[in-house]
Parts: structure tokens; C-alpha cells; sequence
């Protein structure tokens, strides 16, 4: 466990170390430019109030009317083209944000919609990018197969080439319909498809959001749809491919380390008393009363063990009798022992609960 606890720890310090860089190169960036434009506009402000001798609460009328009337230029947004495209943006988690319900029933039915809309569409999305791999690994098997290449198997990496891409692909060509449709630049547009396709949604650029396009422009509106399902698609398979296996080495180390935790539980020799070897040396532990066949001990390699809990098994493999343990201390015959005269030494007492050790 310790290795998931260095690796989640590592991930947090990496995780905050990139968010506190990111901070440091946006306000690098951006902070200027934010100066600058907020001096114009209040200039531009002071200007116009002068020359039409406006009133602070009429400028901030002015200021709600521009605001709010901001989404109906591109025609009426909750009819059944432009409620649609809001229910695509719930479900797949964009939000732009360019139109939001007003009504209470609207943002009531919004949340329940996004409840079952959410998961549905990750499953989905997570289902298409399974085929979508399964798809390139066989056409790159079928591929080397023609070719007669000695590895016909598609790896990891080989799907990492394809899907990437196959997603570069879809921003570019998606970027250069936008361009022509929205009359954006084409820098704009590849950044508007990368900010659509990865979710984020800022709303600061939005298709279909000019022109009376939502009802004047049906085949623009069906590709924007397309674009916005078949990319994400695509982005499910490289998230298939790279995040979630990053996300499951979490859990294969954990089982590796509850396997390596069961074999050594199974291997685990435990001693209650002290065991003579034949070498002389003492082995000390501790074995409960009902020993099993993975703890059993091994006579031609320790004697009779010296505490009165029965540890060795009746039923081991090799058994020596004791005509066969002599090895173990040298034995004289009786003429060749030296006792002094006249003393006979006295019978060993035997105790009835008393065992001898060898």
C-alpha cells in the first residue's frame, strides 16, 4: 500500500505544482491585456455619456438590453432545433452557456435531465471509444498482415498513434468548416473545436449563434451536431486509451500487493516452544495447537521438540525411529564407560509429565 500512497501523494503535489505554473503563465499573458481593454472600454463609456448626455441608470439599461439581448440573434433558442442543441450541450457537459431556462419548471427539468443525460451519455461515449479502438486494432493487424511483418498484434501505442490522429484530423477539419461559416479566423476556429471537444465550454465562442443560423441554416446546424458527437467520440477512445489506464494502476498494485500479502500469510511458519536442530541450533516461535500440513516440520531436520504441545505431526513423510537418531550424541558401549568403583549411578526419576529433550 505504501506505493499507492507515494503515487496518490505525487499526483496531488504535481497537480497543484501545474495549476500554480498555469496561474503564473495566464496572469502573464492575459493580465496586461485585461488592463488595457478595461482603460478603452471605460474611456469608450465616458465618451459616449458625454455626447448623448446619458444618465447613470440609463446607461445600465442600455448595458441589460445589450446583454440580454445577446443570444436571440441567432433566432429563437428554444425551439425544437435550438432546444435540441441544448439538450446536446447538458448531456455531453459542454454548457456554452448562450442560452439558459428562465422558468422555474425549465431549470427544474435541466438538473433531473442531466441526472440520467450525464452518465448515459459518458457510457456511451466510453462504448464508442471501445469500437473505435477494437476498429483500428484490427485494420492495423490486417494491415501488417499484407505487409508480412512478423508482429501483426496492434499495441497500446500503435492505438495511441491512430487515435491521435484521427482526433488532429477531426479539429482540422472541423475548424475549417467553422472558419467558413462562422467567418472566423482559422486559429480561432481550431481553438473554438479543441475547447468544444474536450468539454470545457467557455461560451466565448459558439456556433450557430448569428445570422438567424438555427432556423435559416439546417445543414450547418447538422454538422455542428456531428461535429459535436462524432468528435467527442473519438476524444472517449484516446481517454480509453491513456487516462484510464493510469487510473487502473492504482487498483492492479493493490491486488498485486494483497496476492504477495495471502502468500506470505501462507508461507508463515509459526513456533510455540524451542526446536532443536541437528545442527545444535534453536529455532524459537510460536505454532498454535492445531498445526496444518503447510506447517508441518521435517524430522530428519530437527529432533524431538522440547515443549509439551504435540507440534509434530504424527503423519510426516520421513519418520526415524529412535534407533535412528544415535547420530546425534555419541554412544560408548557399557564396557568403555569409566564409572568410579562402588558408586552405581542412581535410575533416572521419571516424572509422568516430563518429556526429555535430544
Amino acid at each position: 500500500m505504501k506505493k499507492q500512497n507515494v503515487r496518490t501523494l505525487s499526483l496531488i503535489v504535481c497537480t497543484f505544482t501545474y495549476l500554480l505554473t498555469g496561474a503564473a503563465f495566464f496572469d502573464a499573458l492575459e493580465s496586461e491585456t485585461e488592463s488595457k481593454r478595461k482603460t478603452v472600454l471605460q474611456e469608450i463609456q465616458v465618451i459616449i455619456r458625454r455626447k448623448y448626455n446619458i444618465s447613470d441608470e440609463d446607461f445600465r439599461i442600455m448595458e441589460t438590453v445589450v446583454m440580454k439581448s445577446e443570444p436571440h440573434r441567432a433566432g429563437q433558442q428554444w425551439k425544437f432545433t435550438g432546444a435540441f442543441y441544448y439538450a446536446t450541450t447538458v448531456l455531453t457537459t459542454i454548457g456554452y452557456g448562450h442560452s439558459t431556462p428562465s422558468t422555474i419548471a425549465g431549470k427544474l427539468f435541466t438538473m433531473m435531465y442531466a441526472m440520467i443525460g450525464i452518465p448515459l451519455g459518458l457510457v456511451m461515449f466510453q462504448s464508442i471509444g471501445e469500437r473505435v479502438n477494437k476498429l483500428s486494432s484490427v485494420i492495423i493487424r490486417s494491415v501488417r498482415s499484407s505487409l508480412h511483418c512478423k508482429q501483426t498484434n496492434a499495441s497500446e501505442l500503435d492505438l495511441i498513434c491512430v487515435v491521435t490522429f484521427l482526433s488532429s484530423l477531426t479539429i482540422l477539419g472541423g475548424a475549417a468548416a467553422f472558419s467558413r461559416y462562422e467567418g472566423w479566423s482559422y486559429f480561432d476556429s481550431v481553438y473554438y473545436c479543441f475547447i468544444t471537444l474536450t468539454t470545457i465550454g467557455f461560451g466565448d465562442m459558439v456556433a450557430l449563434q448569428k445570422d438567424n443560423a438555427l432556423s435559416q441554416k439546417p445543414e450547418y446546424v447538422m454538422f455542428s451536431l456531428i461535429f459535436i458527437l462524432f468528435g467527442l467520440a473519438i476524444v472517449a477512445a484516446s481517454l480509453n486509451l491513456l487516462v484510464l489506464r493510469f487510473v487502473t494502476m492504482n487498483t492492479e498494485d493493490e491486488r498485486r500487493d494483497e496476492a504477495q500479502a495471502i502468500q506470505a500469510l501462507a508461507g508463515a511458519v509459526r513456533l510455540d516452544g524451542d526446536v532443536i536442530t541437528a545442527n545444535g541450533s534453536i529455532l524459537s516461535g510460536q505454532l498454535g495447537h492445531h498445526c496444518t500440513e503447510t506447517t508441518s516440520v521435517d524430522i530428519e531436520d530437527t529432533s524431538v521438540c522440547s515443549c509439551p504441545c504435540g507440534c509434530i505431526p504424527t503423519n510426516t513423510r520421513h519418520r526415524r525411529s529412535p534407533t535412528q537418531i544415535t547420530h546425534l550424541l555419541p554412544v560408548l558401549p557399557m564396557h568403555e564407560l569409566h564409572l568410579p568403583q562402588g558408586s552405581v549411578p542412581p535410575p533416572p526419576a521419571i516424572y509422568p509429565n516430563h518429556r526429555a529433550s535430544i
